[in-house]
C-alpha cells in the first residue's frame, strides 16, 4: 500500500524537468482506478435493477394508454375486470381526444340517421304535387324486397283520403307488406318510443301468423350516445312485434304496444351472410329496406369516393346479425399449392390468461400480414381455470370469444386442421416444400424472401422465450403492427350486451365497484372498503346520477344485496339479473351447443368479464372504483401514475 501510495503521488521536477515516467505511471494509475469504479458501479446497478417486462411495452404510446387505461386491462395483468378488444379502439382514442378538447363535439357519421321528420317527408312528399295535377299521384317510396324472396320492389299508390264518414270493421286483418301508410306508422312509432337511439334502417313489416292485427319490424340503430364524443362504430339490430288498432271514430290504425328486445322474430332474417371460399370472405350487401333520400345520397358519395382513392370499405360491426362463422375451406388444390402460409407451433401462450393469447396471437397476425401469407390457425383454445367452474383448464372453441367471421373477412386465415388434410393430400404431388425455424431471433424481415409454401414457427419450453410476443419485440417491434382491428368481440357475446342496454331503453348509468379480495387488504388499498360502501357510493353518487335512473353495476362482490341501499334511490340491475339471456332456454344456449357439435356451452367467467364491461362501457355516464370511487391505486399504494 505504501509503495502504491508513493506511486500514486504528485510527479517530482529533477533538474527542473518534469520526470515523464512518473507522470504516465500516475496518469495509468488514475484511469485504472476510474475503470473500477465504473465496473462496481455498473454491476451494482445491474444487480438491483429490475427492467420491465418487454411484454408490457406494446409499439405505441396509444396503444399502450388504451391497455393501461382506468378502464382497461394491461395484457397480462390478473385483474381482468374489464376488457376491451378492437371494436373498442377507436372509441377509445376518439373519446380520448373529445376529452382533451374540452367540448362534447358530435362526429359526422358517414351515414345521417333517420329523423321523424324523414319518415313524414317520404309519406307526404307527394301532397304538393297532387295538388298541381291529379289526387291520386303515386308516391316513391325506397324499398327493396329481401334478396332471398327474389320479389322486386313495388311503389305504393296511395288512395284518395276519404273525406266522408264510412263504417269501420275495427276487426279486418292489416296489411302488414303491402300498406305504406302502416309501414310509416311503425317507423314513426319506433323513433318515438326510443329517442335514446338514432335509426338507420328499417326492414319491410311482416305479417304474424294467426295475428291479424300484429306485425313484426325491425331495423338498424345506433345508441344515440356513440355519435356524441366516443367515435364507436358499433350497430345493433332489433326486431320487435307491433300490436295494432283502429280508431273507432276515424278507422285509421294505432300502434297500441310494442314488444320487448327481439320479441319480433318473424322479421329477423335468418339467412347466413355468405362469403367468398378461401382466404378472404366478402359480406353480401345488407339489404335496404327503407332509406331517406338524404341517406341515399350520403351512400352514393362514400362509395364513389372510396372508389376514386382506390379504399377498401371498412366492414360494419353489426350486432344482432345472423352470424356466419364457418370454417373458411380452400377451393381447389391449384389455389392452395399456390398459396403461402404460416405457422406457429407450441409457446407459452397456452391455457395462460385470455390477454395473454391475445397478445401473442396478434402478433403472430401480424406477421402473417408483413409476409403477405394466409395464418394457420388453431381454434381450440385453451381456456385458464381461472375462468372456469370446474378450476380446471378447458378446451374451447375460438369462436365463442371472438368474432370469426369478421377476422376471416378481414385477415387470410385458415383452420389448422382443414390446413394439414389438405396438406396431407397434396404436399408430396406437388412438391410443396416448408421452412422450419425455432430461432425467435430470426425476424419477419429476414423471412420476407422465403419461397417456401409453409413457414413453421417451432416454440420450445422455457419461458419467456416461447412467447409468441417474442417474435414481434426488438427490431420487430417498429415493423409488424398488430392488427386490433382485425379482433372483436363474439356476437353472440355482443348481443347479450345489446339485450341488455334494451332492457335498460339504452338510457342509464353504470358504476364499476371493485371489492373482493382488494377491499379486504387495507395495506396496499386503505380506503378501498370504505370508498365502495353503501354510504360512500350514494354519496359519490349523489351529484352525479339522477335519482331514479337505472344505474348498472359492474363488480365482483359476491353478495349483491351489500347494494341494498341503493334501491332506494336508482334502479340497480347487475350481471345476473339477466341470466335468462344464457339459460337453456336462451338463443344463444341454443347456437353455442350447436357451435359445439351439440355439447352445451357453461358461460363462463371470461365471457361474465366481457359482458359485463361492454355493458358498463356503453352507460351514458360510467364511474370507475380508482378514477371516481377512491383515492386508492389500482395496483396498490403507491402506484398511482405521476400525472394522477
Amino acid at each position: 500500500m505504501l509503495g502504491r501510495a508513493s506511486g500514486m503521488a504528485a510527479p517530482r521536477w529533477r533538474g527542473g524537468a518534469l520526470d515523464l515516467r512518473a507522470a504516465l505511471r500516475s496518469g495509468g494509475n488514475l484511469l485504472f482506478a476510474l475503470f473500477v469504479l465504473a465496473v462496481l458501479a455498473f454491476t451494482l446497478l445491474a444487480a438491483v435493477h429490475s427492467p420491465d417486462d418487454p411484454l408490457l411495452h406494446p409499439s405505441s404510446h396509444q396503444l399502450t394508454d388504451f391497455l393501461t387505461s382506468a378502464t382497461s386491462t394491461s395484457t397480462l395483468l390478473t385483474d381482468d375486470s374489464v376488457l376491451r378488444t378492437g371494436e373498442d379502439f377507436n372509441a377509445s382514442s376518439s373519446s380520448g381526444a373529445a376529452a382533451e378538447a374540452g367540448v362534447e363535439a358530435e362526429i359526422k357519421e358517414a351515414v345521417p340517421f333517420i329523423k321523424l321528420s324523414d319518415v313524414a317527408s317520404e309519406a307526404e312528399k307527394a301532397e304538393p304535387e297532387a295538388e298541381k295535377t291529379e289526387p291520386e299521384a303515386e308516391r316513391a317510396v325506397t324499398v327493396d324486397t329481401d334478396a332471398g324472396t327474389g320479389e322486386g320492389a313495388v311503389a305504393a299508390t296511395e288512395e284518395t283520403p276519404v273525406t266522408e264518414a264510412v263504417s269501420c270493421d275495427t276487426e279486418a286483418p292489416v296489411d302488414c307488406t303491402g300498406d305504406r301508410d302502416l309501414f310509416n306508422l311503425l317507423m314513426r312509432s319506433a323513433i318515438e318510443r326510443f329517442p335514446d337511439l338514432h335509426f338507420y334502417r328499417f326492414g319491410r313489416p311482416v305479417a304474424v301468423p294467426g295475428s291479424p292485427m300484429e306485425c313484426d319490424l325491425a331495423w338498424r340503430f345506433r345508441p344515440a350516445a356513440d355519435a356524441i364524443g366516443t367515435g364507436r362504430t358499433t350497430y345493433y339490430k332489433d326486431y320487435r312485434r307491433f300490436t295494432l288498432t283502429r280508431d273507432v271514430n276515424t278507422c285509421t290504425l294505432v300502434v297500441d304496444s310494442v314488444g320487448e328486445y327481439h320479441s319480433g322474430v318473424g322479421a329477423k332474417r335468418s339467412g347466413k351472410r355468405k362469403g367468398k371460399k378461401g382466404k378472404k370472405g366478402k359480406r353480401e350487401a345488407p339489404v335496404t329496406d327503407f332509406v331517406p333520400a338524404k341517406t341515399q345520397v350520403r351512400l352514393d358519395e362514400n362509395a364513389a369516393n372510396n372508389e376514386a382513392a382506390g379504399a377498401v370499405t371498412e366492414p360494419v360491426f353489426v350486432v344482432g346479425e345472423a352470424v356466419n362463422d364457418s370454417l373458411p375451406v380452400v377451393a381447389s388444390e391449384s389455389e392452395f399449392s399456390h398459396g403461402r402460409y404460416l405457422i406457429y407451433m407450441g409457446g407459452g401462450e397456452r391455457c395462460k390468461s385470455m390477454n395473454h393469447f391475445i397478445w401473442g396471437f396478434l402478433c403472430a397476425l401480424g406477421e402473417a400480414q408483413f409476409l403477405n401469407r394466409t395464418l394457420v390457425m388453431d381454434l381450440n383454445v385453451c381456456l385458464n381455470a381461472r375462468y372456469t367452474s370446474s378450476g380446471k383448464d378447458e378446451e374451447k372453441d375460438f369462436r365463442l370469444y371472438f368474432d370469426f367471421e369478421h377476422l376471416k373477412e378481414s385477415a387470410s386465415v385458415i383452420d389448422q386442421g382443414q390446413f394439414w388434410q389438405d396438406w396431407g393430400k397434396w404436399q408430396k404431388k406437388d412438391r410443396l416444400k416448408n421452412f422450419y425455424t425455432e430461432d425467435i431471433r430470426m425476424t419477419p424481415m429476414k423471412l420476407s424472401n422465403v419461397k417456401d409454401t409453409l413457414i413453421m414457427r417451432k416454440f420450445g419450453s422455457v419461458e419467456p422465450d416461447n412467447y409468441w410476443s417474442r417474435v414481434c419485440e426488438g427490431e420487430t417491434e417498429g415493423v409488424i403492427k398488430r392488427p386490433w382491428h382485425f379482433l372483436w368481440k363474439s356476437q353472440r357475446l355482443m348481443a347479450i350486451v345489446s339485450a341488455i342496454a334494451s332492457r335498460m331503453n339504452w338510457d342509464y348509468d353504470s358504476v364499476h365497484v371493485v371489492r373482493g379480495e382488494k377491499a379486504q387488504n387495507t395495506q396496499l388499498w386503505p380506503n378501498l372498503d370504505r370508498d365502495t360502501s353503501p354510504d360512500s357510493l350514494l354519496m359519490t353518487l349523489n351529484d352525479k346520477v339522477g335519482a331514479g335512473r337505472y344505474l348498472y353495476i359492474a363488480t365482483n362482490e359476491p353478495d349483491k344485496s351489500f347494494f341494498d341501499p341503493l334501491k332506494e334511490k336508482y334502479k340497480t340491475r347487475f350481471l345476473d339479473d339477466f341470466k335468462d339471456l344464457w339459460d337453456e332456454n336462451s338463443e344463444w344456449f341454443t347456437d353455442t351447443k350447436e357451435l359445439s357439435n351439440g355439447k352445451p356451452v357453461e358461460f363462463d367467467g371470461y365471457m361474465r368479464v366481457a359482458v359485463d364491461t361492454e355493458v358498463f362501457l356503453r352507460g351514458k355516464r360510467h364511474l370507475e372504483t380508482f378514477n371516481d370511487l377512491t383515492r386508492d391505486c389500482k395496483d396498490g399504494v403507491n402506484t398511482c401514475p405521476a400525472s394522477s
